[in-house]
């Protein structure tokens, strides 16, 4: 009975030996920092955000609020926005309205959307992936199903038939907008990460560490959390990278075809959809060009910020 206990033990030593040189070395703020696309990508992620809390300011500044309309000084006599001077640095809409104040205010709604939106994915996403994953069997199959059946709806359409029945009688919002999109986004969203999450769970649940902490006795929980969940956590951070941008596309879709932020909240997809209805931007092309080069330096900021992170926190790229 000695003899066996000292074995099992040595097997455990072993075990927990191997876990260790299994394990990647970790990685301080100066090697990502060192990566040229986390820089990159960085500072225009950082610029978006400033340009979204400094919104207020930039109103102020001007006198222009996002919803104030200036008819008789943004209009010409013929109704036709002007186009940029020291007023409206990037002149006005069709309701006499600064571009520049609501394409900053904008930002703010992007990222109240698609932040909260993602992390939430991230969150269930994870969780449901570790318990698929893990677990394997039932719970597997009846997962993997169920995955499998979220991601065979399409998203405009279900989007469009959910939004609408947010609708009351009067024609007006049940609950907030904003929340029922970031709802919605999450609710397409989730089925990325618990792929991701249970792949990367069954090629770690017979890993040498996680055999070395059932050696040792440890429960489902606690190797869930303590072994497996830190080993998923790196590579779902950069994955929430990757998919925010998509979520910032998502929210601007659905304002774009009228169903998202409602007007006259600024949205850079409503702000794009105003400028295609109308045409005013051939004449006054920054109507256009303001929101969508907004949209297109964050899309490329959060994609190039998530392509470095994968470059450093990837243990097969290391």
């Amino acid at each position: 009975m000695a003899e066996a206990s000292r074995t099992i033990f040595a097997e455990g030593a072993e075990l927990v030996s191997s876990r260790r040189d299994s394990r990647p070395p970790p990685i301080g703020i100066g090697a990502v920092l060192a990566e040229p696309s986390v820089r990159f990508g960085g500072l225009l992620v950082l610029a978006v955000m400033a340009a979204a809390l400094l919104a207020p300011l930039v109103a102020l500044w001007l006198g222009h609020g996002p919803t104030e309309q200036f008819s008789d000084i943004a209009l010409s006599e013929e109704g036709l926005p002007i186009g940029p001077d020291w007023a409206f640095p990037l002149g006005a809409d069709g309701n006499g309205r600064d571009v520049l104040v609501r394409t900053l205010y904008g930002a703010r709604v992007s990222l109240l959307v698609s932040i909260p939106a993602t992390t939430l994915a991230m969150v269930v996403g994870t969780s449901i992936g570790l318990i698929a994953g893990y677990f394997g069997g039932l719970a597997d199959r009846v997962i993997s199903q169920g995955i499998d059946v979220a991601l065979s709806f399409p998203f405009v359409v279900t989007a469009l038939s959910l939004l609408a029945l947010n609708r009351g009688a009067n024609g007006q919002p049940i609950a907030d907008p904003l929340l029922v999109v970031v709802l919605i986004i999450a609710l397409f969203s989730w089925t990325y990460f618990a792929r991701l999450t249970r792949g990367l769970v069954l090629s770690l649940r017979h890993s040498p560490f996680v055999q070395a902490a059932q050696t040792l006795g440890a429960s489902r929980r606690r190797i869930l959390i303590r072994e497996i969940l830190p080993n998923v956590a790196p590579v779902a951070l950069v994955y929430w990278a990757v998919q925010l941008p998509n979520n910032i596309v998502a929210e601007a879709t659905l304002s774009f075809l009228g169903v998202g932020i409602q007007a006259p909240t600024a949205s850079w997809g409503n702000m794009i959809a105003d400028a295609q209805r109308s045409s005013l931007y051939q004449l006054q092309p920054w109507f256009l060009l303001g929101p969508s080069i907004a949209l297109f330096l964050t899309v490329v900021g959060f994609n190039t910020l998530s392509a470095g992170l994968r470059n450093v926190l990837d243990p097969h790229r290391r």
